[in-house]
């Protein structure tokens, strides 16, 4: 007998509490060994449309659904009694008559009855006003060929033809995957995939959308997989409308955009693992601007790639820096690299000598954190050390208007830092790639032949450098996925001045599969409805579109730092009670300083915790606790994001530390995307806390 096991049962499973997951569980291995066994309590469902359906007894109250053939046993749902029973009576299982693949259909009419009834409950009187006028269907125009190609129900044609903005996300909740994607990338202004005709006489289980949903079990183990890590497994999933830019040749550098929860990194992932299949003599470098996030691409690629470790063996997941030393040591010697502490004390004892030193033209406007963001941003980024070279440098987006004099005091700074770091041997992390950008645009070996990027945005200029002397010629030689909502660590330069030119190979994905449309919005409306790069290629946020619903983020201002602790308590136990587990629960602070609020609040919840590190790894059985900066590349089902006070976000130093108009900017930006990024971490659920007076950012969310 075929034993598989639906999505909609590790879905279901996930939202139980711990001991009734263990019994079901129990049940379902209980199942595998022997569905005839007489110890196993079937009971047929009489008020069922698919007449194949049954319900086994897990305990007095927990009911699994299964669907039951002399030559299957499907594992379909597991609930609460009555809710059990109420799915199942909702649904069938069916072969769907023009792509071919195996769907769970929802009933129709009893979705209808269901969102009424929903309906009715939630209405409150209100006085009579004129309707609105109709909005116009998204499908009216669309014939029934076209809309069975992309996998809709037939029992559905007819509501999708009625679908308008206001019901789409409703509607899409309850068509099968394939088809609710269909109809949202139809809703952006895209065109769907239509997926090939299936072989006559085909198992329907074998088609690629049935098998995004349907999974075989052979043994034991693998059903322990399939019900202990539902979470991990989403985190790798590639959906269908994705895979075109996985595999799309590229006659020059690619980039994939789009907000948060896209899939930008899966898709990077993806690449990574499609090239190296398709080129085996060929070494990919899967690459990142930190080590924190290096890692968890890692980990990511691991679970792709688990079954195929000879395929791990030719990518290489490495930070860009770590990678640029390792590479300069190959090519000139061991690197001396002078960090940033030892370059702002440079900085600011070259200050000094050039104000004291007499007839020296006055510093006004120069002060230290001036010329800090002066050499980070201008002088060391883009590797200028000549006078020449600063005084023509246009200064791209720095407000402090500076005479030639200022221009030349400022320069006597950083002329002393340049010739301290010769003097002393050392070389930034600036002008290690821009050696080795120079090295292999000589005609030097390169170590890779396909390079992808995640989190593009946050590179630097010589990093950029470096990559396009790596791959900018070579076909498919460059790829990058990034969002430029989430740059919270890089100044805005130009991409085609230094030869990655993506104009016509890039791409805004517009479908969030991640994140539920209330979070997606309440976050979206921190950043800008469109946001664009200096070499003025937009990515348009208006259209995107989450694929589900869920509660909206909760924003709470609380009188002091217990009140906040209690509350966020409150609120884990519920996300507890509710089904999430500890592991998939994530709390967030601006900074180190307010890590024990967060301590605070997930012991008074009774939840094993613990913080992240560097290395982000995050443990299945404890709630994650970290700074905003390490919540990039993470997903939870729950985050909470803790100490939004005034004088925290945006952060206090840094507004003080300013140098001029465009740095204060900067300032707000960042920390509103690091914001941003923290929200948007989570899947069903948000909350964001602080104490009077809150952030000033807190009002757009609410």
């Amino acid at each position: 007998m075929q034993f598989r096991i639906a999505d909609t049962f590790t879905s279901s499973l996930a939202r139980l509490n711990a001991d009734e997951q263990k019994a079901a569980k129990t049940t379902a291995f209980d199942l595998q060994v022997d569905p005839s066994s007489p110890g196993l309590s079937f009971h047929k469902l009489d008020k069922a449309r698919d007449k194949n359906f049954w319900s086994v007894r897990v305990s007095r109250d927990i009911r699994v659904i299964v669907h039951r053939t002399a030559a299957s046993l499907l594992l379909c749902y597991v609930d609460h009694h009555d809710k059990a029973y109420e799915w199942a009576e909702r649904r069938r299982l069916v072969t769907h008559p023009t792509t071919g693949a195996a769907q769970l259909v929802e009933l129709r009419e009893a979705a209808i009855e269901v969102v009424a009834r929903h309906a009715v409950a939630a209405a409150a009187p209100a006085p009579a006003v004129p309707a609105p006028p109709p909005k116009p269907r998204l499908f009216e125009s669309l014939v029934d060929g076209d809309l069975l190609g992309w996998g809709v129900p037939p029992e559905w044609l007819a509501g999708v033809r009625e679908a308008d903005e206001d019901s789409l996300l409703e509607l899409a909740s309850h068509l099968p995957a394939e088809a609710a994607e269909a109809l949202l990338e139809l809703a952006t202004g895209g065109q769907p995939q239509r997926p090939a005709p299936p072989p006559t006489g085909g198992d329907p289980f074998d088609h690629p959308d049935a098998q995004r949903r349907f999974r075989s079990m052979e043994d034991a183990e693998a059903l322990a997989r399939a019900m202990d890590a539902p979470w991990d497994r989403w985190t790798v999933f590639l959906h269908p409308a994705q895979r075109q830019w996985v595999e799309r040749d590229q006659g020059g550098p690619a980039r994939v955009a789009g907000s948060a929860g896209t899939g930008k990194t899966i898709v990077a992932v993806h690449r990574a693992a499609f090239l190296a299949r398709q080129h085996p003599d060929a070494r990919v470098l899967l690459t990142t601007f930190s080590p924190t996030l290096a890692h968890a691409l890692h980990t990511r690629l691991r679970r792709l790639i688990g079954n195929t470790p000879l395929l791990g063996e030719r990518i290489d997941v490495v930070s860009l820096d770590e990678l640029g030393e390792r590479l300069y040591r190959y090519a000139f010697g061991k690197p001396a690299m002078a960090r940033s502490e030892w370059l702002r004390v440079a900085l600011v004892e070259a200050a000094k000598t050039a104000r004291d030193t007499p007839g020296a033209t006055p510093m006004a406007k120069l002060g230290d954190a001036f010329l800090w963001s002066e050499w980070s941003e201008v002088v060391d980024s883009w590797q200028l050390t000549g006078w020449d070279g600063y005084r023509d440098f246009k200064r791209l987006g720095r407000k402090t208007r500076l005479s030639e004099a200022q221009r030349a005091a400022a320069w006597s700074v950083f002329e002393r830092v340049l010739e301290r770091l010769q003097r002393d041997s050392l070389v930034t992390a600036s002008a290690l790639f821009a050696r080795l950008a120079g090295h292999y645009a000589s005609g030097a070996r390169t170590p890779f032949e396909h390079i992808v990027v995640d989190e593009a945005q946050d590179i630097g200029v010589q990093q950029l450098r470096f990559l396009a002397a790596l791959g900018a010629q070579r076909t498919n030689g460059l790829f990058f996925a990034g969002d430029l909502g989430q740059r919270i660590f890089q100044s805005p330069f130009s991409w085609k001045a230094l030869g990655v030119d993506v104009r016509g190979r890039a791409r805004t994905l517009q479908v969030n599969y991640r994140t539920s449309h209330q979070i997606r919005s309440a976050a979206d409306r921190l950043l800008g409805p469109e946001v664009s790069d200096v070499d003025g290629n937009s990515e348009v946020r208006r259209g995107t579109i989450s694929v589900f619903n869920g509660p909206a983020p909760a924003v709470q201002t609380l009188a002091s730092h217990g009140a906040e602790a209690d509350a966020v308590a409150r609120w884990l136990r519920d996300c507890a009670s509710s089904g999430i587990r500890p592991g998939e629960m994530g709390i967030f602070v601006r900074s180190l300083q307010e890590l024990p609020r967060a301590v605070a609040a997930v012991t008074a919840a009774g939840l094993p915790h613990h913080e992240l590190d560097a290395w982000v790894d995050t443990d299945p059985d404890e709630v994650s606790i970290g700074i905003m900066h390490l919540a990039k590349g993470l997903e939870f089902r729950a985050v909470a994001v803790m100490a939004c006070d005034e004088d925290i976000l945006p952060l206090r130093a840094r507004l003080d530390a300013a140098a001029d108009e465009a740095d204060l900017r900067e300032v707000y930006d960042t920390e509103r995307q690091l914001l941003y990024v923290a929200c948007t971490r989570a899947r069903d659920r948000v909350l964001v806390t602080g104490i009077e007076p809150p952030s000033e950012f807190l009002g757009d969310l609410d």
